[in-house]
C-alpha cells in the first residue's frame, strides 16, 4: 500500500468515525474540516501577523517602488530589507492553499470512491445537498430543482476563496496594484469555478468551510492586532515627556592661604 493510499484511508476513516457519531455526511465532513483549521490555527495566526505587518509596511514599501522605478536591482535589495523588517516570506501568502491541496485531492478521490467503501447509506448534508458524491456538472441535466443546490454551493466555493485577498485590499493605496489584483482574484475565481464544476459537492463543502474560518481567523487576528497597536500608541502619547536635565557641576572655589 502507498503513503497515498494510506493518506485517503485516513481521510476516510475521520470522516467515518464522525459519520458514525452524527449520521450525517455532510455534517461530519463540516467537522473534519474545524478540526484541520484548528491543528493548523498556529501556523495561520503567525501567517495573519505577517500579512498585517505587510499592510502596515505598504506606504515605505510604494515609496521604495517610486524611488526605484529606474533600478529594478536596487528595488528588490530594499523590498528585501523591508521584508526581513515585516518577518514576512513571500511564499507564506501560499500557505494555507499548499496544506489544503492534499487534502482536498485525497477527499475528492475518496468520495469518487464511496461506493465502494460504504454501501447502503446516503451521503447527503441534512437534505440540502442529496447527494456529496455528485458534481455540479453531472447534475445540471436533472432538473432545477435538483442542480440549484449544488450551484449554489459551487458559488459560494469561489467567492469564499477569494473573498481574503479582496478584503486585504482595502487597505492598499496603490490604485493600480488594487485593480491588478481584482483582475487576478476574477480570473481565479473563474479558475476555481472550473475546477469546482467538475468536483463532488463535498469537496466544496470541505474547501468552502476551511476558507469560512480561515477568513474568521484572519479578520480576528487583525482587528485584536489593530487594538493592541491602538493601545500601544495611546500609552505612548498618554507618557509625559521626560526632560533629561544635566546639572553643571559647580567647582569648588580655591581656597585661599593665609
Amino acid at each position: 500500500m502507498s503513503i497515498w493510499t494510506a493518506f485517503q484511508d485516513f481521510i476516510f476513516w475521520g470522516i467515518d468515525v464522525v459519520y458514525n457519531v452524527i449520521g450525517d455526511w455532510g455534517m461530519a465532513i463540516v467537522l473534519v474540516t474545524i478540526l484541520f483549521r484548528l491543528i493548523i490555527w498556529p501556523l495561520m495566526n503567525s501567517q495573519v501577523k505577517s500579512s498585517y505587518q505587510m499592510q502596515k509596511m505598504q506606504p515605505l514599501m510604494q515609496e521604495v517602488q517610486t524611488k526605484y522605478a529606474d533600478d529594478p536591482q536596487r528595488m528588490q535589495q530594499e523590498m528585501q530589507k523591508i521584508y526581513a523588517e515585516a518577518h514576512f516570506n513571500p511564499i507564506s501568502g501560499c500557505l494555507p492553499l499548499l496544506l489544503q491541496m492534499p487534502i482536498f485531492i485525497a477527499l475528492f478521490q475518496v468520495l469518487q470512491q464511496m461506493g465502494d467503501r460504504t454501501s447502503g447509506t446516503n451521503y447527503e448534508f441534512y437534505h440540502l445537498i442529496p447527494d456529496l458524491t455528485l458534481s455540479p456538472a453531472s447534475t445540471f441535466s436533472q432538473g432545477i430543482l435538483i442542480f440549484l443546490p449544488y450551484i449554489i454551493l459551487l458559488l459560494i466555493f469561489a467567492f469564499t476563496t477569494f473573498l481574503p485577498t479582496l478584503i486585504m485590499q482595502r487597505g492598499t493605496a496603490n490604485e493600480q496594484q488594487r485593480k491588478q489584483t481584482l483582475i487576478m482574484t476574477l480570473i481565479m475565481s473563474l479558475f476555481m469555478l472550473w475546477i469546482g464544476w467538475g468536483s463532488p459537492a463535498g469537496v466544496l463543502l470541505f474547501w468552502s468551510t476551511s476558507s469560512i474560518l480561515g477568513l474568521i481567523q484572519t479578520q480576528t487576528g487583525t482587528r485584536r492586532m489593530k487594538r493592541l497597536d491602538a493601545e500601544k500608541e495611546a500609552i505612548i502619547e498618554d507618557k509625559p515627556v521626560e526632560v533629561d536635565v544635566v546639572r553643571r557641576e559647580h567647582k569648588k572655589r580655591p581656597t585661599k592661604k593665609h
